[in-house]
C-alpha cells in the first residue's frame, strides 16, 4: 500500500473509465475502456508531486493514484464471479496475472470502493486464488456508479493504486455530499477534526475520538496503525491514502484521542475524508467532507446528518 502522505497533482477529470454494466457483486469483462490509459516510462516515482497532464514538452506526467486503471505495466481487470461475490485480477508488464505481492500494512490487497457521489464507502481485503484472482463478498451494496481501488505493491516494485468504475444497475438519486464539518458520530463514537488542508504545502489533521463525553486512550491497532485515512476529491475521486504519526508499540505514539496526520493536497476543492480506526473490537469509520483553498468557491453540498456515515448503503469493512 502507498503510504506515502503526500498526494501530488490531482487531474482535472478522468483519465480512464470503464464503460461497463455489472450486476452486484458480478464484475464481467469491460466494453471497453474510454481512454489510452498507459503511463510512460519515464522513471518517475509513484506520487511524486508532478501536477497537471504533461510538461511544456508534452511529456506526460506522474498522475495522482486511483485515476488509472492501468500504470508502469500493471492493469486492473475484472474478472467474472458468482453473484454476492467480487473479483479481480492485477496483470503485468508481460500481460499475465501477478501473483507475488508484498505485504504493506498486515495485508497484500486493499480493495476501496466508493459511490461516485462519495454517499457510500468500503474497505474491504479480498483474498487471492492461485491463478491471480482476487475475490471478496460483494463491496458494492447498491445501485449506482463506483470507483473500486486496488492498493498494492508487486514483489520488489512500486506500491500503485489502480481504478476503474463499476455499475451497479438500479435507480439511485444522486446525493450531494454533506457540508464541512468538524464535528461527527459514528457508533456511539465522537470524532473532532482540527486542522485544514491546504494547496501546495503539507498540512497536519489531526482527528480526536471520544465517546460519551470520555477520550478514547486505547484505540486498537488496525492493520498496524491506529487510524487509516482515505481521501477522495469530489468530481475525479483522485485517491489518498495516509497513515497517522507514530507507530502502536513504538513506546512514543499514544493509542488515543488524537490521530494526527500529514498530508498535502496540490489543488482547492472539496475533499471527503474516511477515517477508519479500531476500538472494542471493531473497526469504525467516520467520515468528514473539508474545502482545501478557496472556502468562498460553490460545492455541491447538503446539510450534515447525525451519524455520518453509516446508515447508507454501501459502509463497512472486511
Amino acid at each position: 500500500m502507498n503510504t506515502a502522505t503526500k498526494l501530488s497533482g490531482f487531474a482535472l477529470g478522468l483519465v480512464a473509465v470503464f464503460g461497463a454494466a455489472y450486476g452486484i457483486g458480478n464484475l464481467a469483462d469491460p466494453v471497453a475502456p474510454a481512454a489510452e490509459t498507459r503511463h510512460d516510462d519515464s522513471g518517475s516515482d509513484h506520487g511524486t508531486g508532478d501536477t497537471g497532464h504533461g510538461d511544456e514538452n508534452g511529456a506526460d506526467a506522474h498522475l495522482p493514484g486511483g485515476l488509472l486503471v492501468s500504470e508502469d505495466g500493471y492493469t486492473l481487470q475484472p474478472a467474472t464471479a458468482p453473484a454476492g461475490q467480487f473479483a479481480f485480477r492485477i496483470t503485468g508488464p508481460d500481460g499475465t496475472p501477478v501473483t507475488r505481492f508484498e505485504v504493506a500494512h498486515d495485508k497484500r490487497m486493499h480493495l476501496i470502493v466508493a459511490r461516485r457521489d462519495l454517499s457510500g464507502f468500503r474497505h474491504v481485503h479480498p483474498e487471492m486464488a492461485g491463478d491471480g484472482t482476487w475475490r471478496v463478498a460483494s463491496p458494492l451494496d447498491g445501485p449506482g456508479v463506483w470507483r473500486a481501488f486496488a492498493d498494492f505493491t508487486p514483489e520488489g516494485g512500486e506500491p500503485l493504486t489502480l481504478g476503474l468504475d463499476v455499475t451497479v444497475p438500479g435507480e439511485l438519486a444522486a446525493r450531494p455530499l454533506p457540508a464541512p464539518v468538524t464535528s461527527t458520530t459514528v457508533d456511539g463514537y465522537t470524532v473532532m477534526l482540527t486542522g485544514t488542508p491546504e494547496p501546495g504545502r503539507t498540512s497536519r489533521l489531526t482527528l480526536s475520538v471520544s465517546r460519551d463525553g470520555r477520550p478514547v486512550t486505547d484505540l486498537q491497532p488496525y492493520l498496524g496503525a491506529y487510524g487509516h485515512l482515505v481521501a477522495l476529491r469530489q468530481g475525479d475521486l483522485a485517491y489518498l491514502h495516509v497513515h497517522p504519526e507514530g507507530t502502536p508499540g513504538d513506546g512514543r505514539t499514544p493509542a488515543g484521542p488524537a490521530i494526527t496526520f500529514a498530508a498535502e493536497v496540490p489543488s482547492a476543492g472539496a475533499y471527503r475524508l474516511y477515517l477508519d480506526f479500531r476500538h472494542g473490537d471493531a473497526v469504525h469509520t467516520a467520515e468528514f467532507t473539508v474545502l482545501a483553498g478557496d472556502r468562498t468557491a460553490p460545492v455541491s453540498t447538503t446539510a450534515p446528518t447525525p451519524d455520518a456515515g453509516h446508515g447508507t448503503p454501501g459502509h463497512g469493512h472486511s
